[in-house]
């Protein structure tokens, strides 16, 4: 049966670790849905959902994501994380992150655009539970283990949240080191152009090609075994197409590819939305006319386009455009 989307125990563990460290006292039933899949390695992503979902229940600390994020050490990230520390420069290990960050969690991405002043990664979260929290979990391991992979010779520029603060501002940059700006087109992180070519204190290149090999080898089963993986490529390719013409691509019917989602606790219709808005995001910063890019998604008209992206992000294409051309 499939089991994605999923994401590796370790990172899973890790954030137990982090939160009990933080006084965060947690259901014993929570943490036991998550100690359930040790024998395989990996657990879904909705084990990690009621994770999240108890943490900022149970935590009075409006910023317990990002204090959990910053205790993520590199040895978290599986096969991915060790590929991290034995690449040469700190852009090898950038695009590493982007290439193979499935192996830490299946349905979000990392990608990177350039920036007038550097290279911005962003993150593009694939899930809607505990949002804010795990985004800023998520900068804030980017962050950290910059610095580490580096021997603290890194230091980011900024950090970037599309949300509103949940704490004071000063908060979040004596937390992160750094500035930290909000209301913002993305999640990202700027790094300095000139900072990529920076050295690992653990590079090794005969160990990074090893840990490639074995990356490959599980970013391809993680492929055979995802029915939601294979449902998000094939909307990637042809956003316009419903489920009954994704299910017949994946010989199945409509019927049993609901089935199949449901049983990895996803839907058509969920995955479908992330991934049109992901590209909507990447369409919005060039030049195509919002008309086109409403055509490109599938959409009826560039209105029933319009109202789905106020859904998804809380303002107009239009909108969203503005506010890229601004910054």
């Amino acid at each position: 049966m499939s089991h994605s989307p999923t994401v590796t125990l370790r990172f899973g563990q890790a954030v137990l670790r982090a939160a009990e460290h933080a006084g965060v006292g947690l259901p014993t039933e929570t943490v036991a849905q998550l100690d359930n899949f040790g024998a395989v390695g990996r657990a879904p992503l909705s084990a990690l959902d009621a994770v999240w979902e108890a943490i900022g229940r149970t935590s009075d600390d409006p910023l317990i994501g990002l204090r959990l994020g910053l205790e993520i050490e590199v040895g978290h990230l599986d096969s991915a994380g060790l590929m991290l520390m034995s690449c040469e420069t700190l852009g090898d290990a950038v695009d590493t992150l982007v290439e193979y960050f499935p192996i830490i969690a299946e349905g979000s991405h990392f990608d990177t655009t350039p920036a007038s002043d550097g290279l911005r990664l962003r993150y593009l979260p694939g899930y809607t539970t505990a949002r804010e929290l795990r985004t800023e979990a998520a900068l804030g391991c980017v962050v950290r283990l910059a610095r580490w992979i580096t021997g603290e010779r890194f230091q980011p520029q900024e950090v970037r949240l599309r949300h509103r603060p949940r704490d004071a501002a000063s908060r979040y940059a004596s937390m992160l080191g750094l500035p930290a700006y909000f209301d913002c087109a993305d999640y990202s992180v700027l790094l300095q152009r000139s900072a990529l070519s920076t050295p690992l204190i653990q590079a090794n290149p005969a160990v990074r090609e090893h840990l490639r090999q074995v990356a490959d080898d599980m970013l391809a089963g993680l492929s055979e075994q995802s029915t939601s993986a294979q449902v998000e490529a094939l909307v990637r390719r042809q956003p316009q197409w419903t489920r009954e013409r994704v299910a017949q691509e994946l010989f199945m019917s409509g019927r049993h590819l609901n089935r199949r989602l449901a049983d990895e606790g996803s839907s058509f219709k969920v995955l479908r939305d992330a991934t049109r808005y992901q590209l909507a995001e990447q369409q919005l910063r060039g030049r195509h006319p919002i008309s086109a890019i409403a055509e490109s998604l599938g959409f009826a008209d560039e209105s029933a386009f319009a109202k789905a992206f106020r859904r998804w992000a809380g303002e107009s294409p239009a909108r969203y455009r503005d506010r890229l051309l601004d910054q």
